[in-house]
């Protein structure tokens, strides 16, 4: 399998390649300069997400002084940014650290003028990593609501429009506090779709929808009657119009299906194909999607199916793991049940982390599921209790990368030889 291995490898770097955020944001600056500021302005930079890093290196390099820049990532992608102030939040579930992100991004919003400008270089994670409770809401409100969204198998689209109306950031609300100042937001989709809104939940965009509608998606999902008392008195509230917004001009430079077309490239030799770049939903739905696929496709060459998405995991059990360690587990079971052949099946965040891990995803083969079993663990009952890392790494199947500094969803290959 080793050759297997190596081709998706190869195939899930490629794809992280080609979101890399600085390659993106240099290329879209050169192409179309910012211009020049009235006398007496300044550029104030402030990067979100898990690609904030990069995205504020080849800002710095690119973008004159005067300028006063931020910077707001994970942890693992943490680091000493000369020119720029650097801080971590917390991920996936927003903590203190997020709330102290959230406030330094306000303060300096609120130092801009009319002559100065804005630039936002945005990316995925920054739901959590920057938070600012709306009025009358604590950040243990806010923490709450997000680990039972995470929790609910909800998709991400209706997470983010629950997520918007509890921020005075997210769905517009960077906008208002950056007035009177204009923005310009330069963005990597992490979002299946990329609509702009669901993005970080939208700091630089209109919301997604009303809180009567996010109302609605919690009662849906189970968790509005265990809500904080301050979340339902705030989603219960007539619909307020805010004070007119300063223009945004919002500019995609990376997502999903660019890395997707890349593995594509990449995947010289094989019979390749994009079989979904919409693959969301529940992961065990997700899982039987792929297994389907794999059964339709022709045995006497070789395939490397291609997958792109964001699914989503319901937490039955107490175990550790993530979206795309609990796919692969499910493709290790269905695929020792109902595929032949020699195959491997890569699920991967192109983050570098899944759930609150060190893993990526995971590499399972048509011998994982046996392998799990031969290690004296048990992996329907780790399945059931959600723990597929603990599952994976007992047959030594986790996919480690590191922080990409990038964050585009997830990608998955399925790769068979020929009969």
């Amino acid at each position: 399998m080793t050759d297997l291995r190596d081709t998706a490898l190869a195939l899930f770097h490629a794809a992280v390649m080609r979101a890399d955020p600085a390659l993106a944001l240099r290329d879209q600056l050169a192409a179309a300069p910012l211009p020049p500021l009235p006398d007496g302005g300044r550029t104030i930079i402030i990067a979100l997400g898990k690609a904030a890093s990069p995205m504020m290196r080849q800002a710095l390099l690119m973008i004159p002084e005067p300028r006063q820049a931020l910077s707001v990532t994970n942890p693992e992608n943490l680091c000493d940014i000369p020119g720029a102030t650097t801080l971590a939040g917390a991920h996936p579930i927003p903590d203190e650290t997020s709330a102290a992100a959230g406030r330094a991004v306000i303060e300096l919003l609120q130092t801009a003028s009319a002559k100065d400008r804005v630039v936002a270089l945005i990316s995925g994670g920054g739901s959590a990593l920057m938070v600012a409770p709306a009025l009358g809401l604590t950040l243990a409100d806010k923490a709450a609501v997000n680990a039972a969204l995470l929790a609910s198998g909800i998709e991400i689209n209706e997470m983010n429009l629950i997520r918007q109306h509890l921020s005075d950031l997210k769905g517009g609300g960077f906008l208002r506090h950056a007035a009177p100042a204009p923005v310009t937001a330069f963005i990597l989709s992490d979002v299946i779709g990329d609509d702009l809104r669901a993005i970080a939940s939208g700091p630089s965009v209109s919301p997604i929808g009303t809180r009567s509608q996010a109302r609605d998606v919690m009662q849906r999902a189970g968790i509005w009657q265990a809500a904080p008392t301050a979340v339902q008195s705030l989603l219960n509230a007539a619909e307020t119009v805010h004070e007119e917004r300063p223009q945004a001009d919002n500019t995609l430079i990376g997502s999903n299906r660019h890395s997707l077309q890349a593995m594509l490239e990449a995947a010289t030799g094989w019979d390749a194909q994009v079989v979904s770049d919409t693959l969301i939903g529940d992961v065990e739905v997700a899982a039987h999607s792929i297994l389907d696929a794999a059964l339709a496709a022709p045995t006497n060459r070789p395939v490397a199916l291609i997958f792109g998405g964001e699914t989503t995991v319901q937490i039955k059990g107490s175990g550790l793991g993530g979206r795309n360690q609990e796919l692969a587990l499910r493709l290790a079971k269905l695929g020792s049940e109902r595929l032949d052949g020699d195959w491997l099946f890569l699920s991967g965040g192109t983050d570098g982390r899944d759930g609150p891990t060190l893993a990526a995803g995971g590499i399972v083969t048509p011998q994982t599921w046996a392998e799990i079993r031969n290690s004296g663990a048990d992996p329907e009952a780790l399945l059931k209790n959600n723990d597929s890392n603990a599952a994976l790494a007992a047959a030594d199947a986790l996919l480690t990368v590191g922080g990409t500094g990038t964050n585009v969803a997830d990608v998955q290959i399925f790769l068979r030889r020929a009969d």
